[in-house]
């Protein structure tokens, strides 16, 4: 390869992530471009000038505020053209499908969900989203012609150059390549991506880590996985699986894990094993909802098995902190508004990270709820579109 093609590619690489950017965050000044993505505001304007060239992007006559309130003249905003027509988000999680059907916008025109059980059954659980998809482009008063991209959030690391699962969690799903069966259906460009990625994406462009250019996503549901956001970009690692920190090993001679070894983490602290160990305290069947509101109304057993949980999540999360140096730790999924979980992994970041480390680290929960998943599939197939244009 020829260095010209070397920085062809590369050029190439950064105007994507410029349009990905605009088209999941909405209008923005070229220096929030800049802080966004991690490029130079020089190689931004450069970037911006190819898409307004290109028609996918233009300047609006509505003007930013100065960055941090200052006094100069407001900047000039960037908005990406939108296209006509719609996109789909899929978010499959391991017990459940959620569809929504949106405009370029990202406005949710028609949404559904169902309970599935998604792990042992990768074609039907695609049949099923297919269907999905069909009644809610219907539904929304589209024809499917309008479609112009799906977005597709999975609950298992994403291999990057085969787009298959290649991780053991999903069993039944073993050699599908999801993204590519429905392309082949649907006929519109799919992207797909993981739920802790996804997730890390809509806090990033629509929650509460919007403006943060490093920060952790951690997913805390039936299984643990983490997004990482590095210098205002998704990090995927060489092959997609980075961020597998449900799989750090905390206890070498503990539970078998569904991934085969023994001791990770998600054996101790995910949703499963901590209901188990507090239903034999309870007459009625606990619940996450249950869950949650004990948590919220002091009782004793939720707050310390829940602080237990934040604490051992916590330890994982410091030496991670070491390593990155993330402004900001994101608690998703449905325990990450567990407000004595959420305490315990701050006094384990606080407890074993460097000193100016855990300083430097603010640990939140996330905004968006169960809706981040969606959120960020939906953005992902906004994107993938804007990029056929």
């Amino acid at each position: 390869m020829t260095d010209r093609t070397s920085l062809e590619r590369l050029r190439a690489a950064n105007r994507r992530t410029v349009l990905t950017a605009l088209v999941a965050a909405g209008p923005q000044s070229r220096a929030d471009l800049a802080r966004a993505t991690g490029l130079s505001r020089t190689t931004v304007s450069s970037l911006v000038q190819d898409l307004i060239a290109s028609g996918q992007a233009v300047e609006t006559a509505d003007r930013g505020r100065p960055h941090k309130g200052g006094s100069g003249r407001p900047p000039v905003l960037v908005v990406a053209t939108s296209a006509r027509g719609a996109v789909a988000g899929i978010d499959i999680g391991h017990h459940h499908v959620r569809v929504a059907v949106a405009d370029q916008g990202g406005a949710v025109l028609a949404e559904d969900v169902a309970p599935v059980d998604v792990d042992d059954h990768g074609s039907a659980t695609l049949n099923r989203v297919t269907r999905m998809v069909r009644s809610l482009t219907g539904a929304a008063g589209l024809d499917q012609a309008r479609l112009q991209g799906i977005g597709l959030c999975l609950p298992a690391p994403v291999d990057r150059r085969s787009a298959q699962i290649r991780s053991g969690v999903m069993p039944g799903w073993r050699d599908l390549a999801p993204a590519e069966q429905l392309e082949e259906r649907f006929g519109v460009p799919v992207a797909v991506d993981n739920d802790a990625n996804l997730g890390a994406l809509a806090e990033l462009h629509h929650g509460v880590a919007h403006g943060v250019a490093d920060f952790v996503y951690l997913k805390l549901a039936s299984g643990v996985g983490a997004g990482l956001v590095l210098g205002g970009r998704l990090y995927r690692g060489a092959t997609g699986i980075a961020g597998e920190i449900g799989h750090v090993q905390i206890l070498e001679h503990g539970r078998v894990c569904r991934c085969s070894n023994r001791g990770c983490l998600e054996t101790e602290v995910a949703l499963p094993r901590l209901l188990d160990l507090l239903q034999p305290t309870r007459p009625d069947e606990l619940t996450v909802e249950s869950l949650l509101a004990l948590d919220g109304a002091g009782d004793a057993g939720v707050r310390r098995v829940l602080g237990d949980a934040g604490r051992t999540v916590g330890r994982a999360l410091a030496d991670l902190c070491n390593s990155l140096n993330p402004g900001m730790i994101v608690l998703g999924g449905p325990l990450g508004s567990a407000g004595s979980l959420v305490d315990g992994v701050r006094a384990s970041v606080d407890r074993y990270a460097q000193p100016n480390t855990a300083a430097a680290v603010r640990v939140v929960p996330a905004a968006l709820g169960d809706r981040a998943e969606l959120t960020g599939a939906v953005a992902l197939a906004i994107a993938r579109a804007a990029l056929q244009e």
